[in-house]
């Protein structure tokens, strides 16, 4: 007589899955899923101060190259603008990248809609700073109200 384990367990490695083993796996990975995406969602403030973050590192790389073929980082009245258009005033690059030194052309605005701030040359660094007020778009902060900028290191 066959054990109970033997009727109960029987498995057939030839066989596969079945619809209801399938079925199970599934939805275990839409608890975990859900579970993933409610962590994510409870955190918007966070992601935001990193968007921002990863935003100033990219313009500051941009501002590299712009030194880099113009041996001059743009002046304060140039801004960021000049990363996407030649700039008119001030001193004229001659070697300025045709197309810009921004993958699509256009200056980001931080996570809450605001400009970047650019100022060359810098106080906090000698050559630019760059920073974001925040969500709140004033000095100062805590959290998500926090300044961002390319000399704050952000703490986890």
């Amino acid at each position: 007589m066959k054990t109970l384990k033997a009727l109960c367990f029987k498995f057939d490695r030839d066989r596969g899955f079945t619809l209801l083993e399938i079925l199970i796996v599934i939805t275990i990975l839409g608890i975990l899923a859900s579970l993933l995406a409610v962590k994510i969602m409870d955190r918007p403030g966070e992601a935001r101060l990193m968007k921002a973050q990863l935003d100033i590192n990219t313009l500051e790389n941009a501002l590299k190259l712009f030194k880099l073929d113009n041996a001059f980082y743009p002046t304060t009245e140039q801004g960021l603008r000049s990363l996407v258009e030649k700039p008119a005033i001030g001193r004229i690059p001659k070697n300025w990248r045709t197309g810009g030194y921004l993958e699509k052309g256009i200056v980001p605005k931080d996570p809450w809609s605001n400009d970047y701030y650019y100022m060359s040359p810098g106080v906090a660094n000698t050559e630019f700073d760059l920073w974001s007020y925040g969500a709140d778009a004033e000095e100062g902060g805590e959290g998500e109200d926090a300044d961002v900028a390319n000399w704050v290191v952000q703490k986890e």
